[in-house]
């Protein structure tokens, strides 16, 4: 159970590195790239909760 929590707190972690690196590349201005950047980030952090049991 512990190991299987681990993985997916792991996979989500490097899936928000991964979005967020693409949004970098993405053809935006900068105050547009922050907004997806900060949605981003707060998905990760719910998705991250999830895994944790907090919801």
């Amino acid at each position: 159970m512990g190991a299987s929590v681990l993985i997916g707190i792991l996979i989500t972690f490097l899936v928000v590195i991964l979005v967020l690196y693409l949004v970098q590349r993405l053809p935006l201005d900068a105050r547009a790239r922050q907004i997806a950047q900060i949605i981003v980030i707060i998905i990760g952090i719910i998705s991250l909760l999830k895994y944790l049991a907090v919801f």
